[in-house]
């Protein structure tokens, strides 16, 4: 089991209709200082008695309301008196639930750009321009408003783009307000947000600290001991710090040599934890028994489940000499949870497993103690600033819980992995030294078996190909890929070729996520 995150009331509860991105409507709101928490359409008015928000927001969602596989939410969730925004699927359900109608929408579908025509901008598109550029993408529509309903923007097949039922403080919109695309998304939302339903600004780092605290303490309880398994990447060190504050003493740190580690890895977390914040840390060469069980695997998600599972049995063989450490630590984070399972249940498609969340066996007899759980990695790396970690942890780009694992293709060789590691070292170097790593989220380069004809020394070779992979990102959710100044790239691209033993060829990624995803497995 999983400590359930809470957070202050008179936030905002989204119900999440199966919207791939229905964490970035979290996003926006948490942005505005505002606590928001998600929910599955099932729970929702059962969250909403809990949790007591000051708005509710309907999500997106791929189903039509009026098939027969519908998300199921209770209407009466309509009648708490709280204001409630629709967004697209989102007002659809608020129209058919208010006397309206929806229908296949036919040659009026709407996707991509849209300019938005406003016929009232009071209130909720107080501020909004006239023609702004809004995103769609929907293939039903609203054909009719029930009482009480009025209009305040259209486009041109979408005569209900923006609609209002003002006394009862329920808004719609037929487009996405949480995406970049939307010109006035982000006023919108705060126009709703903090306006119309008033929410409380209390969302910020030393709120956030002191929440997740409090509810380790109150999960652990007075004598619980947790066993961490530390990488020294942002995520785990803010965890295993955070959980130090709350338990002390009884935070037993396990750091796990897997041989998948980057150069100096090992070295960093044992000089910072250990030697600098005093904490109970262990290191575990576990390499051999890593390696061994991966041999002869090339299917990635194969190789993150043995992975996932490796890990927690060495946690589970550590923890038995810990009495009382019933609880197992890890660094989990929203997209993590939202990219390896359904979101909170609802209907997003599973993209891949993460070896912290995929990989836990069912009969895991640890209670899991996730405090990052809900939230996204730059509200971590401002959640580890106000715990006092220092920026050359807390700044680092992400390292997968799987190590080099998922950037060497194909089955993971000591072979393999020197050169590789041996390249990102390389490209870490050449990228830090010039302070570069300030515009990217990730840098690093890849292996891949793939003979290539080359050329040393005036002799031929036949050797594999490194491939750098660069991209700017604010919570890996999206990604971009970026190009360095060509003296640089030519720079890891000579020492690569001239100092590592295995490639004959070095190539740069240019794909975005999506489609593709940032690490190669």
């Amino acid at each position: 089991m999983t400590a359930e995150p809470e957070g202050p009331s008179g936030g905002v509860l989204i119900v999440d209709f199966g919207a791939q991105y229905c964490q970035l409507i979290a996003r926006r709101v948490r942005e505005l200082g505002v606590y928001s928490r998600i929910t599955v359409p099932e729970r929702a008015l059962f969250t909403l008695e809990h949790m007591r928000p000051a708005a509710v927001i309907l999500s997106g969602g791929p189903r039509s309301v009026y098939a027969h596989d519908a998300p199921a939410l209770d209407a009466a969730i309509l009648d708490k008196g709280v204001p409630v925004l629709g967004i697209c699927y989102g007002l659809q359900w608020l129209a058919q639930h208010t006397g309206g109608r929806v229908h296949p929408a036919e040659a009026g579908a709407e996707y991509g750009r849209t300019a938005l025509e406003i016929v009232d901008d009071a209130d909720f598109l107080a501020g909004c321009r006239q023609d702004g550029i809004v995103w769609m993408s929907h293939g039903d529509k609203v054909e009719a408003l029930g009482p009480g309903f009025e209009v305040l923007a259209k486009s041109a097949p979408c005569p209900f783009a923006v609609v209002a039922d003002r006394q009862r403080k329920f808004y719609g919109l037929q487009f996405h307000p949480e995406v970049a695309h939307t010109q006035d998304g982000a006023r919108m939302l705060s126009n709703f947000v903090l306006d119309i339903a008033r929410c409380r600004t209390d969302w910020n780092p030393g709120s956030i600290v002191e929440n997740k605290i409090a509810a380790v303490k109150e999960l652990v309880g007075d004598d619980g001991e947790v066993v961490l398994g530390l990488s020294g990447g942002v995520d785990s060190s803010v965890a295993a710090v955070l959980i130090h504050h709350a338990i002390r003493s009884r935070l037993h740190c396990v750091f796990v040599d897997n041989g998948l580690l980057r150069h100096g890895e090992r070295e960093g977390v044992e000089a910072l934890f250990r030697d600098h914040y005093h904490m109970d840390l262990e290191v575990v060469d576990a390499s051999e028994r890593f390696l061994g069980e991966l041999a002869g695997v090339v299917e990635p998600e194969q190789k993150r489940k043995i992975i996932g599972r490796i890990f927690v049995e060495v946690f589970r063989e550590r923890a038995a000499s810990k009495k009382k450490a019933h609880f197992l630590g890890q660094g989990t984070l929203y997209p993590d949870v939202i990219e390896s399972v359904a979101a909170h249940g609802g209907a997003t498609s599973t993209i891949k497993s993460h070896h912290n969340v995929g990989g836990l066996p069912e009969d895991l007899d640890m209670t899991l103690v996730e405090p990052l759980r809900d939230l996204f990695k730059d509200e971590v790396r401002a959640l580890g600033r106000e715990l006092g970690l220092p920026s050359s942890l807390v700044d680092r780009q992400p390292f997968p819980g799987p190590g080099l694992a998922v950037r060497c293709l194909g089955e993971v060789t000591r072979d393999k992995l020197a050169p590789l590691r041996a390249a990102d070292r390389i490209v870490r170097e050449e990228i830090e030294s010039r302070g570069l790593e300030k515009n990217l989220w990730q840098y690093f380069a890849v292996y891949v078996p793939q003979k290539s004809v080359g050329v040393k020394g005036d002799a031929r070779v036949y050797e594999d190909v490194c491939v750098l992979r660069l991209v700017s990102s604010v919570d890996a959710m999206t990604a971009d890929w970026e190009l360095l100044p060509t003296e640089v790239l030519a720079r890891i691209s000579n020492r690569i070729l001239n100092e590592v033993k295995g490639f004959s060829r070095v190539c740069l990624d240019i794909s975005s996520k999506p489609p593709a995803t940032i690490e190669w497995e």
